[in-house]
């Protein structure tokens, strides 16, 4: 399934070489559509010739249409992709600045290469003022910091934000794009020179034709809707399956314990548990996942966007229902995503809690695999010694019910050793750095 990490794999020679191929496509499209001329992109601002508004939203249109319609049909992974992090009032302000330069100007930034690789004189200052522009922005950016990251939103997109389907805000900016052309011809013929009769009525048989195709193909788009998780892992498990079979996500217990220690990563460790069993007990510093919110835009946003340094680490009470989250964040996208092997019955059996707070002093090894096989006398959450291994803390983590004492020492402690009594395990976790092809207007 695209994108073709495998393929492209960023710093090789074939990545660079298709990217400069692309480029140099890209540019030499732009120069024979006249796009390397300033009056033909000033005279859209006057209405004359609205060609790049045309070309624009065909490009946009195009493209919405084809990601969303391979997202649909498993061709391709629409989480992997990047979006430009949304930071509201800074970008509106810079879009401001840059569409005065484009009118004072009569170019962007891509066109403006395109004329000066001819060597047109307007074109080659204007690259020097855009050059200039950086410099002056990079000295002076740190006075106006806190507004230049405000407003930040992360990974946004129109369909999130009004909490539609990506098929319904695809059908709707065709039609505001089919307007949109509609009126520039209209314009167009009563602004250009020479100007023409205005005809209120389409006349192209051809143009008709490819609006009634590429409204079917958005009707297509919003009937077949996006995949589910389990619908993305169905296509992707080819190779990701082999890393359950293998049990190569599945880590131990006393891994996680040392790397929550590591304070170069971020661990975060989510609890797909009920509620009733995650306030019984769970790991320090743990977060409640509900798994039927595994799948909403805003939990996924917070996974996707998190740091490079950030490991994320799945537990139930036994495996089953951890693994079943992993494969449908996996599918999703998210990187750095591991299981806690055994789940919650191994935690505590290699970190075991304060006798006094089990109605039995051994695990009941019968019943379903996701089941909490440790009998709590009560709730004590994240409140007991096991939810923090090694930890140094001089008063007891819980008071014991019916007056049973509790432990203040740490497992070290207790097991008579400087070193803590961690059974010896295979280290699993490798830090996946991400990689964010970025791209933008030419």
């Amino acid at each position: 399934m695209a994108p073709f990490g495998t393929l492209l794999h960023p710093g090789t020679l074939v990545y660079f070489l298709v990217f400069l191929l692309i480029g140099l496509a890209f540019g030499a499209i732009l120069e024979m559509s006249g796009f390397g001329d300033s009056r033909k992109l000033a005279a859209q601002f006057y209405f004359k010739d609205l060609t790049v508004l045309k070309v624009m939203f065909t490009g946009i249109v195009v493209a919405a249409v084809l990601i969303f319609l391979s997202s649909s049909l498993g061709l391709l992974n629409y989480d992997q992709l990047w979006v430009n992090p949304t930071y509201l009032k800074s970008e509106i302000v810079g879009g401001l600045i840059m569409g005065v330069g484009f009118i004072v100007g009569g170019f962007c930034p891509g066109t403006s290469l395109v004329a000066a690789s001819t060597l047109k004189l307007d074109g080659i200052l204007f690259v020097l003022g855009g050059f200039f522009g950086v410099w002056a922005f990079g000295e002076s950016v740190g006075s106006f910091a806190d507004f230049f990251n405000s407003s930040f939103y992360g990974r946004l997109t129109v369909f999130d934000w009004l909490g539609t389907s990506p098929g319904v805000v695809v059908l709707l900016l065709t039609l505001m794009a089919l307007v949109m052309f509609y009126l520039a011809e209209i314009a167009e013929a009563h602004f250009g020179e020479p100007k023409k009769a205005v005809s209120w009525r389409p006349q192209s048989r051809p143009k008709m034709a490819a609006v009634a195709s590429l409204l079917s193909v958005c009707i297509l788009l919003l009937a077949l809707g996006q995949p589910s998780p389990q619908a993305k892992w169905e296509r992707l498990q080819g190779g990701l399956a082999k890393n359950l079979e293998d049990r190569e996500v599945y880590v131990h217990p006393g891994e996680v314990a040392e790397l929550k220690k590591n304070p170069s990563l971020s661990v975060k460790i989510m609890d797909v548990r009920s509620e009733a069993d995650f306030n019984l007990f769970h790991i320090g510093g743990a977060q409640r996942l509900d798994p039927a919110e595994m799948a909403q835009p805003a939990t996924l946003k917070r996974l996707l966007t998190a740091p490079d340094n950030a490991v994320f680490f799945l537990v139930s009470n036994g495996e089953p229902a951890a693994t079943q989250a992993w494969k449908a964040l996996k599918a999703s996208g998210v990187t750095n995503l591991y299981i806690i092997e055994g789940g919650i019955n191994k935690w505590l059996q290699v970190f075991p809690p304060e006798p006094c707070l089990l109605a039995s002093s051994a695990s009941t090894p019968s019943g379903p695999a996701d089941q909490l096989q440790f009998d709590f006398r009560y709730a004590v959450g994240a409140q007991s010694r096991a939810a923090h291994p090694d930890s140094v803390r001089t008063q007891p983590w819980v008071a014991c019910p019916e007056g049973g004492k509790a432990a203040t020492a740490t497992f070290a402690e207790l097991s008579g050793s400087t070193k803590s009594p961690i059974p010896a395990y295979v280290k699993k976790v490798k830090l996946q750095r991400k990689v964010a092809t970025k791209g933008g207007c030419g």
